[in-house]
């Protein structure tokens, strides 16, 4: 199963340890945007643009840690016209609540989830499991 995951980079250690966790269960991580640098020049904007736009391409599933970024929310737009599988991960449901909460968070195809990284990663990869033996 190909998997990106978007967030922000104040997420950093959560979106290493789940990708970690998926790589485990013998998923593939699409691009690693937790490697780069921050980018100074608006040709390294475009390089990582474009490479974080073929990674939720070729993924089956999008994973958002929020809080998230603009950039993330830009991913799953994609991923939602692309038809992908989409997971909203938190660790509080604040996250949620109508005055926090983005209209995308709560369309078909979103699935949101609250609690522990663990718990999460065991989760999509079981729903995943029984999805992909039908």
């Amino acid at each position: 199963m190909n998997f990106y995951i978007a967030s922000s980079f104040q997420n950093v250690r959560q979106v290493r340890e789940l990708a970690k966790l998926l790589r485990q269960k013998g998923w593939n991580h699409t691009y690693d945007w937790t490697e780069n640098q921050k980018a100074e020049l608006y040709a390294c904007l475009a390089d990582i643009g474009k490479k974080e736009m073929k990674a939720v391409s070729e993924s089956e599933v999008l994973i958002v840690i929020l809080p998230a970024g603009k950039g993330s929310h830009i991913e799953m737009g994609i991923a939602l016209a692309l038809g992908k599988s989409i997971y909203l991960f938190s660790t509080c449901k604040s996250s949620y609540n109508f005055d926090q909460t983005s209209t995308f968070y709560h369309v078909d195809g979103v699935n949101r989830y609250v609690g522990d990284l663990n718990s999460f990663a065991q989760s999509i990869w079981m729903e995943n499991v029984k999805s992909s033996s039908i």
